[in-house]
């Protein structure tokens, strides 16, 4: 299980023009999933994401998690991130 996470003042998915899904302040994760993860990482990587400290606070500190922010999490699924990356590599170092 791999996660791409962005903070985000607004995030939407659309397809063919409609908007699925949106949201306000808060994070963009894209998720590769693997057949071999499980359920309790799903749960582990949900909660790491809500608790990171990612947010400033009032003196500009990276102290506020989206959970203390009270923020949204918009989670795209992203087959990609799980993708071979030595094929990567190894055709950009030739």
């Amino acid at each position: 299980m791999k996660a791409l996470l962005q903070r985000v003042t607004e995030a939407k998915v659309t397809v063919d023009g409609n908007t699925i899904a949106s949201i306000g302040r808060g994070v963009l994760l894209l998720l590769g999933i693997e057949q071999s993860d499980t359920p309790q990482q799903a749960k582990d990587l949900c909660r790491r994401t809500v608790n990171y400290r990612i947010f400033p606070d009032q003196q500009g500190r990276m102290n506020l998690s989206l959970k203390s922010l009270g923020g949204s999490l918009l989670v795209v699924p992203q087959f990609t991130n799980d993708g071979p990356v030595t094929f990567l590599l190894q055709s950009k170092a030739a």
